[in-house]
């Protein structure tokens, strides 16, 4: 019984592996195209929000 317990041992570590494996190889793209477009939506913020400054800060 101890040598099938010996052997289980590496088994299990081969099956967390190909768990962990899959789970680090996942398709992760899917949240890029949101976040680029609240990118965008930020920086048109940043610049709505600076241009009226911008003139005030050019005057000498």
């Amino acid at each position: 019984m101890a040598v099938l317990a010996w052997l289980l041992i590496p088994l299990f570590a081969v099956v967390g592996a190909a768990i962990w494996a899959g789970w680090a190889s996942r398709n992760r793209t899917s949240g890029d195209i949101a976040e680029l477009a609240g990118y965008a939506r930020f920086r048109d913020a940043m610049e709505r929000a600076a241009s009226p400054s911008d003139t005030d800060a050019v005057r000498p």
